[in-house]
């Protein structure tokens, strides 16, 4: 499948991202101390063509179709005056951990070679969409929401453009027009987006701008050709570290990293400091909310000097745990095995 391109609107520096023919992702040694959320200026950034620029005076926000009986269209003030929701929530590429495929397991994928940086945790604000829909008159045969953007086609498919199930439409998404207690950055969504808790991030269509309503199901280049039967991502976990970070020789180190899961509340992570031979249970004293992660920390002062491998597996309370091996997807998406995450100890 072809790469997609953005265009980054400022600079990237080189120690919080790495770019994959354009798209953003986050290093993970940029998270280290930062809070429980991603700062704006390091949320990785994933465009199938370029960031538009838009008037938030001009946009409109039109929601329509036949599974509403009043259809509207909707102003970036009119929206900001609506009744708002806030929530802490994960959004995240379904490629998110390709390249492992390959350096991990020797099955490469084709697509952006994203490590694990392809995720970030935001507070967002924005209109519940069951808000939208009941004020257009949702109608019982209601089946899909059709939630398309503004940014240019894409190649001869048209624009990004991705169907919702009328049940999760009603239940937890919001169209969000705000991120970390400010309006959304131009390459994440800005005026509007949609943010879908729990779900592949091409469900959380940036600067959207159509909402239509079908009474049928609906299927469009990305729910059949890109991310078919791609929805509620899998149990993941990564260190704040470096890949290859080097570490002296006996001195106590706190390892900390973070796990998540689409399904719901991470209920334990653990961690191994030798390859896998021994594993530990994980600390953790941050918050545990569903659709985000789970902030967690180990000790360790290293003993003896050379290669080591960390891991960590974690489990949600669905049950899910993370494999040791993950069957190869053909597009690379939803890679959850355990990751081996390479680290040098030094003397001196």
């Amino acid at each position: 499948m072809k790469q997609a391109v953005t265009t980054i609107v400022k600079p990237l520096p080189d120690h919080l991202f790495r770019l994959h023919d354009g798209n953003a992702e986050m290093r993970w040694e940029a998270m280290a101390g930062v809070g429980y959320h991603t700062p704006n200026d390091r949320f990785f950034v994933r465009n199938h063509t370029s960031t538009p620029l838009l008037d938030a005076a001009t946009w409109r926000l039109r929601v329509h179709g036949p599974g509403v009986r009043c259809p509207g269209s909707y102003t970036y003030r009119q929206l900001l005056a609506m009744p708002a929701r806030t929530i802490d929530t994960a959004i995240e590429c379904a490629g998110n951990g390709r390249s492992l495929y390959d350096t991990q397991q020797h099955e490469p994928a084709p697509g952006a070679q994203w490590g694990l940086g392809a995720i970030g945790v935001a507070r967002w604000r924005g209109v519940p969409l069951a808000y939208l829909l009941r004020q257009a008159g949702l109608r019982a045969d209601a089946v899909d929401v059709v939630a398309r953007g503004l940014d240019a086609p894409f190649e001869d498919h048209g624009r990004v453009r991705r169907p919702l199930p009328v049940g999760k439409a009603m239940d937890d998404v919001i169209v969000a027009y705000e991120m970390n207690g400010a309006p959304l950055p131009p390459d994440h969504g800005f005026p509007a987006r949609l943010v879908v808790p729990g779900w592949a991030g091409i469900a959380s269509i940036k600067w959207l701008g159509d909402l239509e309503v079908a009474t049928e199901e609906i299927f469009t280049p990305w729910n059949t050709l890109f991310y078919r039967d791609i929805t509620t991502q899998p149990v993941k976990s990564a260190f704040e570290l470096a890949w290859d970070a080097v570490l002296p020789l006996g001195v106590p180190h706190v390892l900390h990293g973070r796990s998540w899961s689409g399904r719901g509340r991470i209920v334990r992570v653990e961690v191994s400091l030798d390859g896998g031979r021994t594993w530990r249970q994980a600390e953790h004293h941050g918050r545990h909310l569903v659709g985000a992660w789970l902030p967690w920390h180990v000790q360790w002062a290293p003993r003896t000097p050379g290669r080591h491998v960390l891991m960590a597996r974690a489990t949600d309370e669905t049950g899910a745990t993370q494999p040791l091996i993950t069957p190869r997807h053909p597009f690379g998406y939803h890679f959850d095995a355990v990751v081996q995450h390479p680290i040098h100890v030094v003397s001196g």
